[in-house]
């Protein structure tokens, strides 16, 4: 067995531990290793729909957004396409939830707004708008390419001398007197005193490893994708149907689309009400990666006390991707011991101990 020693290791190569793994380079840590069991960006990442958005319910959710947006736009590489986000709305109480969160994002400099029925076909008129009370919109919200951003991080680090190692799965973790000693794969031992868990559903067994429990989970999600478009225009918005979760977007000349039914078939009822279209559209492929949950529905982010030195960032509950900028910069800056630019800490683990769950309401 290898041996060679880090001050920090990170395990998973996803959208998450990449922007760690660069954030730590950008302030001149660069005695880092990051391990992936697979390839960089091969997990959730590179299955998900790369959607970012700024409309949330909850203020912090908000806060992260905007930090992770002025992130993505510093990037080369990543097709950063921002034609908007577009909820449908179908119930009064959802649509007063929506105002409600409209006052507090705009209270934040969000340009957010609520939209009539007609100004949401006016949008996308291939929408059928039975049963629509009204709609969002957020113009700065889009989309980009998750294994772009990916490769972006993953490329910063490199440069700066972080380690990469793919093909390197963690099966131990040595802990002795509460602290870290070393992290082992099947080929090597490292020795560290500070670990990052960035390893998405898997979150769960990694911290196992350490005596530590997160409460993560992981659904299997299957989005879809057809090479005709159906006509709808190239900057047609991300949009969603809020009450089914049904949503889709362009890709490059056709469409994704996806939902939270395991198959297709289950998929077809709620996408063909509100998209008929769909049901003429040729399906060329599809897959499922995993949708990490957190009891309340967001992220959990921060640093256990013991065994000292395990930080974590998880349970992103579908906003994984888009939340990479700022809690990748976040996790950074706790192991540098510098005050974080957010705080996060209402995110951390303990709050499920202390029942004080937050909920966040606008999940997909």
């Amino acid at each position: 067995m290898k041996r060679e020693s880090a001050e920090v290791v990170i395990v998973g190569g996803g959208a998450l531990g990449t922007s760690v793994a660069h954030h730590l380079a950008e302030l001149g840590v660069a005695d880092v290793v990051l391990l992936e069991r697979d390839q960089l960006g091969s997990g959730s990442t590179s299955k998900s729909a790369g959607g970012f958005r700024l409309q949330f319910a909850d203020e912090l959710n908000v806060r992260i957004a905007l930090r992770s947006l002025a992130g993505l736009e510093r990037l080369d590489d990543v097709d950063l396409r921002q034609v908007g986000y577009l909820f449908l709305i179908d119930s009064d109480g959802d649509l007063a939830a929506f105002r409600e969160a409209l006052a507090l994002q705009q209270s934040l400099g969000v340009p957010s707004g609520e939209l009539s029925v007609e100004e949401a076909l006016a949008l996308v008129p291939q929408l059928d708008p039975d049963g629509l009370v009204g709609a969002t919109f957020c113009p700065l919200d889009g989309y980009a390419t998750p294994e772009g951003v990916v490769q972006a991080y993953a490329r910063s680090a490199a440069k700066r001398g972080i380690r990469i190692r793919q093909g390197e799965p963690v099966t131990e973790i040595r802990v002795t007197g509460g602290r870290i000693e070393a992290v082992e794969t099947p080929s090597r031992r490292i020795a560290t005193g500070t670990v990052v868990c960035a390893a998405g559903a898997w979150s769960g067994e990694l911290a196992a490893l350490a005596g530590i429990e997160l409460p993560v989970s992981g659904q299997a999600r299957w989005l879809h994708y057809s090479p005709a478009s159906g006509g709808l225009a190239d900057d047609t918005p991300m949009t969603i149907d809020f009450a089914t979760g049904f949503y889709f977007h362009r890709e490059g000349p056709g469409l994704v689309f996806g939902g939270r039914e395991a198959t297709l078939e289950e998929l077809a009822v709620p996408a063909s009400r509100r998209l008929p279209l769909l049901a003429e559209l040729p399906i060329q492929a599809s897959w499922w990666g995993y949708y990490e949950q957190s009891p309340d529905h967001n992220a959990i982010v921060g640093e256990v006390s013991e065994p000292s030195r395990f930080l974590y960032g998880t349970g992103f509950s579908g906003h994984g991707f888009q939340q990479t900028p700022a809690v990748g910069e976040h996790l950074a800056q706790l192991v540098a011991g510098l005050e974080p630019a957010l705080d996060l800490s209402p995110f951390s683990v303990d709050r499920f101990g202390r029942g004080e769950l937050r909920e966040e309401r606008f999940v997909v």
